[in-house]
């Protein structure tokens, strides 16, 4: 596998990749314990995109197994779950936006993921009033026998990684989180790095 391309992500930001067909993309973390909000557009139709709730129709779950597909809202998958050093991550939840950080922290104009990933995506043709909700890379939550959860410190360690596969021309873009309320992150935002590779 050959890198042909890094981007950093630094603290509080995000960054969009285009990722052709039969392209990986790693999406690393640097210093451990970082979450990773991430979406994924098809290149050559932008109404279609990845869709967490899609997903956890497709695969009948709410964990991701290496082989599974990133389904579409119109079910197709436009990437596939290649390879994982973590084995914990989350599609149930929402991106951070202006409002959680407003009315559960009372605190205005906290970076956040929703607004990071529009910013990213700034100069590509993207329903900017309804953008989908992401897979978050390295989350760790944990559910109860009764549905009840317990957002916990990621699992992933500095340098560990997950690959996707490229299965359509693809635009993406994902952020470091910028939790640092709550231990999303283990308290605190660190830098994550892309990796655009081919075979």
């Amino acid at each position: 596998m050959r890198i042909k391309k890094k981007i950093l992500i630094p603290p509080y930001s995000a960054r969009s990749i285009e990722v052709h067909k039969g392209e990986s993309l790693y999406i690393v973390d640097i210093e451990g314990k970082q979450v990773g909000d991430f979406v994924c557009y098809n290149m050559h139709d932008y109404s279609e995109h990845v869709s967490p709730v899609h997903m956890r129709s497709s695969l009948s779950s709410i964990r991701l197994r290496i082989g599974d597909m990133l389904y579409s809202n119109y079910r197709r998958g436009l990437m596939q779950f290649a390879e994982d050093t973590v084995g914990k991550h989350d599609f149930f939840f929402p991106a951070c936006d202006y409002y959680r950080y407003k009315v559960d922290f009372g605190v205005e104009n906290h970076p956040n993921c929703h607004d990071n990933l529009l910013e990213a995506l700034k100069d590509y043709p993207i329903d900017r009033e309804h953008l989908p909700d992401p897979i978050n890379w390295f989350m760790n939550n944990e559910m109860n026998e009764y549905g009840d959860y317990t957002i916990k410190d990621p699992l992933s360690k500095p340098g560990d990684y997950v690959r996707l596969v490229a299965l359509e021309d693809c635009v993406c873009a994902c952020t470091t989180c910028s939790q640092d309320f709550v231990p999303v992150n283990g308290m605190k935002v660190t830098p994550l790095e892309l990796q655009l590779a081919e075979d």
